[in-house]
């Protein structure tokens, strides 16, 4: 069966790591969330009725990101239950935003904020990826990823879910108990989801943390030095700014 170049799962060009499309992408994702960040407060004022419109609608563009992946690998031949499961993190990160986006769940964004921009992060800066542009893979993949850090910060920075330190506990009960469940889904499968049996083929950040099984304790402490930091640099400080502008103008009335 013959296939468009950009759909062909075999005969693609390879992905070059910081290449320029890689660095569009990056460029692409980093721009959709200042743009976020600086029409915030517009959004607030937008009535309930079409913010839930938005919010369905980047759900439902979420969930579609999952299912044409799932047709690709049918449609190549490459479909596998061992490498094709949306249990990679940002596979689980973005299923759940979409819910999160539906249900407004509090418990859900404090479990998914820091795990899921943090995860979907380090997958846009070092992909484990083997197609390039203009490839559907590369397409799909830094969009979806891109989704994530939106919809997660969408719902903090629009609806207002704050986090706090309960934030960082929660991301890192859902990191683990997630990875416990896929561990027995790999070890049954003789998968490696998650990268909990090995590492990646291509490089990534999991290369600075020593061989197996030593670099899964080393995800441990630099998911917590990293969900800790985005909470004290992005949430925490600002929020205490915030606070002393507030207590500086009271006084000056």
């Amino acid at each position: 069966m013959g296939f468009p170049q950009w759909l062909d799962p075999y005969d693609a060009e390879p992905f070059i790591m910081f290449s320029n499309p890689h660095l569009w992408a990056m460029g692409s994702s980093a721009m959709m969330i200042i743009l976020l960040f600086l029409f915030r407060n517009r959004l607030r004022t937008w009535p309930e009725r079409t913010r839930r419109v938005m919010r369905i609608a980047l759900a439902v563009f979420m969930l579609g990101c999952e299912v044409v992946l799932q047709f690709w690998y049918v449609y190549g031949g490459v479909w596998s239950v061992r490498t094709s499961l949306p249990l990679e993190l940002c596979s689980l990160s973005l299923l759940l935003s979409a819910v999160l986006l539906l249900t407004r769940s509090r418990l859900l964004h404090s479990s998914l904020l820091f795990a899921g921009i943090a995860g979907a992060l380090m997958a846009i800066i070092t992909p484990n990826l083997g197609y390039a542009y203009p490839h559907f893979r590369f397409i799909q993949f830094f969009t979806a990823h891109a989704c994530i850090i939106l919809a997660l910060l969408y719902m903090t920075w629009v609806e207002q879910l704050r986090p706090s330190w309960r934030s960082v506990a929660g991301s890192m009960i859902f990191v683990n108990a997630a990875a416990l469940v896929v561990y027995v889904v790999d070890v049954l499968l003789e998968a490696n989801y998650m990268f909990l049996r090995h590492k990646p083929e291509t490089a990534s950040v999991l290369d600075m943390l020593g061989p197996y099984p030593l670099y899964i304790l080393g995800e441990e402490v630099l998911a917590l030095v990293m969900f800790s930091l985005m909470y004290v640099l992005f949430f925490a400080i600002p929020e205490r700014l915030k606070n002393r502008v507030k207590k500086g103008r009271s006084s000056a009335v």
